[in-house]
């Protein structure tokens, strides 16, 4: 070794004359030798582990791998949810078909007759079912048989409005909860304007009514938000809250002659809605299916392109991850928590404003949201808060709407079983290990390992 390292580690020893800021290399240690230190052994392992490709690579069977893809997806949870969800409103219907109670009476004679009665009740009930949400086979006409599916879309024009604004809520870490008391002074604000501003021509009046709903759920959410960002004041407790006051602020406003209530009547009741504030048939006059459908489609989009392709949907997410790193990384998280909420209200008040200038418009009371403020809850979760799986979770939901009714009237089946389907779908999306381990579905990132071999590792311990 020539002088000049030898005077380099000298200096360096009498710097640090303990060693500790030296590079030092350990001698190679056999991981099967009774000297090896298990701290050591942990760590090879641990790294053996961030090394390894992931599992469902290593099969070397593209199909199988995209299969374990899907299934390890959220997807096949919110499939598997529904699939079980049918089968126990199935046994529901069984149970409280009076058909398969006579027939059950004498099953071990004829268990035949059982058989088709259950058969008989159960597919009745879900063509029924089908016949009053998709397409009516009986109807004489192809325009007459897509009335159903007009009137599914119809429902769940505001599940999916709604939905979008829980979902986007979700995405941050938050909890909006108050969906009822959004949409309920959003369509207060839309249909103030619609019957109380008069003189306006169509499409101005519309627009100035869908503007004016809008803001009045975001306005009516941000109070949570800036609540949440300034105080601390948990989002739930303080969106349940609101609903309350929104539901007696309504209602004091349609109580009250002269501020909402229409003239001349006793009853807490807005007047009609104008022709010049409506949202148009999008089919026709003879199809209840209005332009606020479109609406909610633009709004899918919109989410969409926020929660992928914008800064601000990466901010969102960012927090909902982590608010500490997102802090750490700069984000302001206080303004975002205040801006998600803004934004979440006003999808919110999108779903109050299709309510009242498209489907309600002979004037409404304090019923209005018709439940879909806590419906939007199951939409988002169903949908796995994706603006893609929200859509078709409202859609889903419109048509259980639409149809429940029709299976009741064709078939006398209560209607109350089609709640308990969606009630029970929110029970198992909320258990996905129990919705996994029935399906034997795998768990995310779970798959069969390939072992490294012993050389290698005694590699990456030397």
């Amino acid at each position: 070794m020539s002088d000049a390292p030898r005077r380099h580690d000298a200096e360096r020893n009498e710097d640090d004359p303990t060693g500790t800021d030296a590079e030092r290399v350990d001698p190679p240690v056999d991981p099967g030798s009774d000297e090896v230190d298990p701290g050591l052994v942990e760590e090879i392992e641990q790294e053996d582990a961030r090394e390894a490709p992931p599992a469902v690579d290593e099969t070397g069977d593209r199909w199988q791998d995209a299969f374990r893809r899907i299934a390890a997806g959220g997807w096949a949870v919110s499939l598997g949810a529904i699939l079980l969800a049918v089968i126990a409103g199935s046994l529901m219907i069984v149970v409280t078909d009076e058909a398969v109670q006579d027939a059950a009476s004498y099953f071990f004679a004829r268990p035949g007759d059982t058989l088709a009665a259950v058969g008989q009740a159960v597919g009745g009930a879900y063509s029924a079912l089908f016949q009053g949400a998709v397409y009516n086979f009986r109807a004489d006409s192809f325009a007459a048989g897509i009335r159903p599916l007009t009137q599914t879309l119809n429902n769940a024009t505001p599940l999916i409005a709604a939905g979008l604004g829980v979902a986007l809520a979700f995405k941050a870490g938050l909890l909006n909860i108050g969906g009822q008391g959004q949409m309920l002074m959003s369509a207060a604000a839309a249909g103030w304007v619609g019957f109380g501003v008069t003189g306006v021509p169509f499409p101005i009046h519309l627009i100035l009514a869908i503007v004016a709903g809008v803001l009045a759920g975001a306005l009516w959410a941000g109070i949570a938000g800036l609540l949440k960002a300034r105080t601390g004041a948990h989002e739930v407790i303080v969106t349940i809250m609101l609903n309350y006051v929104a539901y007696y602020l309504l209602s004091y406003f349609l109580a009250t002659p002269g501020l909402m209530q229409a003239p001349g009547s006793a009853n807490p009741k807005t007047p009609p809605t104008p022709e010049s504030a409506q949202l148009p048939p999008l089919l026709g006059d003879r199809y209840t299916l209005h332009w606020g459908f479109v609406l909610a489609l633009v709004a899918v989009a919109v989410v969409w392109w926020i929660l992928n392709r914008s800064a601000v949907g990466f901010s969102y997410r960012a927090v909902g991850e982590n608010p500490r790193a997102a802090r750490v990384a700069g984000i302001d998280v206080p303004r975002s928590t205040v801006s998600v909420m803004l934004v979440a209200g006003a999808l919110v008040g999108l779903a109050g404003v299709t309510q009242v200038l498209g489907t309600v418009t002979t004037g409404f009371g304090a019923d209005i949201d018709a439940g879909i403020g806590f419906d939007a809850i199951t939409v988002a979760l169903l949908g796995n808060s994706n603006p893609i799986g929200v859509l078709g979770a409202g859609i889903l939901f419109g048509g259980f709407k639409a149809g429940g009714s029709a299976m009741q009237a064709a078939e006398g089946i209560p209607i109350e079983i089609v709640l308990v389907v969606q009630s029970l779908i929110v029970l198992f999306i909320a258990a996905p290990p129990l919705v996994r381990a029935i399906f034997r579905l795998p768990q995310p990132g779970s798959g069969p390992r390939k072992k490294r071999p012993r050389a290698a590792r005694k590699e990456v311990s030397a």
